[in-house]
């Protein structure tokens, strides 16, 4: 009866939760007050997409992944494809006479002759030559920053923002040469000016992607690229296309609720976390 009434008073110890128990079938003693730490989940699509990401059992460093920086046929289709082309069209053009490079230019060329006539054709066919060739400062910036455009909004919409900057900052050039022609403040050769290159998409890309970065890189960039920019507009070697280069550095900023909301819909996506585990 002792023996019984001894064991009936006898609080019965409360199971371990399963953190506990865990901790303490693999040998790991469990301080008072500590969380159990559990499986670090599946990385997320904009983890996926970054050149830097956080190696497995490895949480506390970060692994450089250089090579997303540059296009892939896998992971940037749409501007590995346009930079082969920019780079055939280079090449072709180190080789080229300089009689057949110049016609080529000159049709390719956005000038307001040839906007009046064939628009659509010179608006795409002058955003297929490098002006300065590959080894220029906006060539460059052109792989770099299309490139991390792809990875965060989508090929598509990353050349939808080039060409948006391409094509306002070239009608926002020449649209007034024409009228100072129309007017009579400029000679009528001005109308046949050479006006070619990626350096207009390239800016308004530029202002697009630093709308995606976080603050520490977004206000430097701008600020590196608005003074180089300014700098060369008060060079006046060539007025019109350095204010080109601002007004489309202003139109990629004035992208920024666009991309921003396209990367959220990106990241959201499940194909797009599972392409580039």
């Amino acid at each position: 009866m002792e023996r019984t009434a001894r064991a009936a008073s006898t609080p019965t110890p409360e199971p371990l939760p399963a953190g506990d128990v865990a901790a303490l079938l693999d040998g790991v003693p469990r301080q008072r007050g500590v969380v159990a730490v559990t499986a670090p989940s599946a990385p997320g699509p904009a983890l996926l997409l970054s050149p830097w990401r956080l190696p497995a059992g490895r949480p506390h460093r970060l692994r450089l992944r250089p090579w997303l920086l540059l296009p892939t046929p896998t992971g940037t289709p749409v501007i590995f494809a346009y930079t082969t082309i920019l780079a055939l069209t280079s090449l072709f053009a180190s080789y080229a006479g300089p009689g057949l490079l110049h016609a080529l230019y000159q049709d390719s060329s956005t000038d307001v002759a040839h906007l009046l006539r064939t628009p659509v054709f010179v608006l795409l066919a002058s955003a297929l030559w490098v002006a300065g060739g590959l080894l220029s400062p906006f060539a460059l910036a052109f792989v770099l920053v299309l490139t991390a455009l792809e990875r965060r909004i989508g090929g598509a919409r990353a050349i939808l923002v080039f060409l948006t900057g391409h094509v306002l900052a070239t009608l926002a050039t020449e649209v007034p040469v024409g009228l100072a022609v129309l007017v009579g403040h400029l000679p009528d050769s001005s109308l046949h000016r050479l006006d070619y290159g990626i350096s207009f998409g390239t800016a308004a890309s530029i202002g697009a992607l630093s709308g995606l970065l976080t603050p520490w890189l977004r206000w430097p960039l701008l600020a590196l690229v608005g003074y180089s920019l300014l700098a060369d507009l008060l060079a006046f070697q060539d007025p019109m296309t350095n204010w080109g280069h601002l007004i489309a550095l202003a139109i990629g900023t004035a992208l920024w609720p666009a991309v921003r909301r396209w990367r959220r819909e990106r990241a959201q996506d499940p194909a797009v976390a599972l392409a580039a585990a």
